[in-house]
């Protein structure tokens, strides 16, 4: 209680609460940005917190990891453009709401949702971090791989009504994630002698060139049609909703919520995987499964329920093992080695304020973020009534700038353009972009763990079956599977039926 006092205490005055606040806001704007990430965000702050007290620049750090994870809400809704991958899963029915003149009630859901994610995750990094970073270091390669395979099955609730589709699409997600230096022996792969691409391709210029430049594309092609200005004048009272709109919404929300904290906590994957997962599970328990992607708030619950409380779970190892879960936290433990601070077992008892003090930090900055979303609604939505023809340029230039600082080269700016080509042709055809994106982001993870798996058990695949965790998951994978092509089956039948 002691450490608890003296952490909070530590936060409660103007220039670190200041602090905080221009990390929220800093935050919000870089995830909104096309083409800008919450990584790069706290590497370019990095910098000026080098002569700043520890607690001080901390704060700064969680402020702008919390409002760039959730910034990226506002593209996603309001352009089909997702600010960050962390909200890819919000534009699914986002983007509709807003077409409709509901942008106002999209954002408002988002923002509030948004904050409970964070909220629920950062309770649980409070109160169990330390047992929960055990039961994380349970998982070996044999445990990854399971869980890559179950996380797979997820292809089938994004495909979008063509499950044929959503598998060529996952599958070429995979050929992707294969091209450059294999993993363990380092032997080049699919380089066609290109030496840039023996690094592979980054997620990034990826990522924007599917949903980014591909949903340019399409605005570019419909700039003749004729544009309401409905969105724009939508009147928003309050958050946008009433309770009734999104009540039942419990199960949503907590499922997802423990969805983005137990994704958050596995080093490796993230909130770009969290929110497509739990948007597919939540289609999967939903009575109405055929209306999500039409433009329902459930969909936004979940992504933005399990992308934001991603932020707390992958706090869990970086503070209590010192693993970093992602780029963004490796960039966070950054922070802390440059105060001299080295997260791991002994940090709770060494500097058990310092600690309550981030704790802390990570609260003000999750109730800021819902401030300063609320306070910016009424602006959001009027960035629509901005003409394409000026507002896209400019998104364009911010694309091309986040490709080109991934690495510093050109070529993934040339990597953006190409993907953005195959994502308009994607769309045209009516082929879902989220397998592709969730076989990118699986690919390593399942073919590195299946290499090490098979190298500790020298060339047995019989651990992969017999240790309990990796079994469980493949079990539940199998079920899954089995479910998914009886439901196939028989909605053929009831096809032929009818016809």
């Amino acid at each position: 209680m002691g450490y608890m006092l003296e952490g909070v205490l530590s936060i409660m005055n103007l220039p670190v609460l200041g602090l905080i606040l221009l990390g929220v806001v800093a935050g919000i704007v870089i995830g909104a940005v096309p083409g800008l990430s919450v990584t790069m965000g706290v590497a370019l702050f990095l910098p000026l917190t080098y002569k700043m007290e520890p607690v001080a620049a901390l704060a700064l750090i969680m402020g702008l990891y919390i409002g760039g994870t959730s910034g990226g809400l506002i593209s996603a809704i309001l352009l089909k453009i997702p600010g960050t991958a962390a909200s890819i899963a919000t534009t699914f029915d986002g983007y509709p709401m807003a077409e409709r003149g509901e942008a106002g009630k999209a954002l408002g859901v988002g923002i509030v949702f948004s904050f409970i994610g964070g909220l629920f995750s950062y309770i649980v990094l409070m109160l169990i971090a330390p047992s929960v970073a055990k039961v994380a270091l349970q998982f070996g390669p044999y445990e990854y791989f399971s869980l890559a395979a179950f996380s797979l099955t997820m292809i089938a609730s994004l495909s979008s009504g063509s499950l044929l589709k959503g598998i060529l699409s996952g599958m070429l997600g995979f050929c992707i994630s294969f091209v450059g230096m294999a993993p363990i022996t380092g032997y080049p792969r699919f380089t066609m002698g290109i030496r840039q691409l023996k690094g592979g391709f980054q997620l990034l210029p990826v990522l924007i060139g599917l949903f980014a430049i591909s949903q340019i594309l399409i605005f570019a092609e419909e700039r003749n049609k004729e544009e309401d200005g409905s969105i724009a004048e939508y009147k928003i009272k309050g958050f946008g909703f009433t309770l009734e709109e999104v009540k039942g919404q419990g199960f949503n929300t907590f499922i997802s919520a423990l969805i983005g904290t137990g994704v958050g906590i596995l080093p490796g994957l993230g909130a770009s995987v969290c929110n497509i997962l739990a948007y597919g599970t939540v289609k999967n328990h939903s009575k109405y499964p055929e209306k999500f992607g039409t433009g329902i708030v459930d969909g936004i619950v979940a992504s933005e329920t399990s992308n934001n409380a991603s932020t707390g779970g992958a706090l869990v190892p970086l503070m209590t093992l010192g693993i970093p879960g992602d780029n963004t936290t490796a960039i966070i433990l950054a922070g802390f080695m440059v105060h001299g601070i080295s997260p791991g077992p002994m940090l709770f008892e060494e500097q058990g304020a310092l600690v309550y003090g981030i704790f802390a930090s990570l609260i003000v900055a999750n109730i800021f973020m819902l401030a300063a979303e609320f306070l910016g609604m009424r602006v959001f939505v009027k960035l629509l009534s901005i003409p394409k023809n000026i507002l896209l340029p400019v998104v364009i230039a911010f694309c091309v700038v986040g490709a080109f600082g991934v690495n510093n080269r050109v070529f993934d700016v040339a990597a953006m353009l190409f993907f953005g080509v195959i994502g308009y042709v994607m769309k045209k055809f009516k082929f879902p972009e989220s397998p592709i994106i969730l076989g990118i982001i699986l690919g390593p993870i399942l073919e590195t763990n299946l290499r090490r798996g098979l190298m500790k058990s020298q060339g047995s695949f019989l651990p992969f079956l017999t240790e309990p965790i990796s079994a469980l998951f493949l079990i539940i994978t199998l079920i899954v599977l089995l479910l998914t092509i009886r439901k196939e089956y028989n909605k053929a039948k009831a096809a032929k039926a009818v016809a």
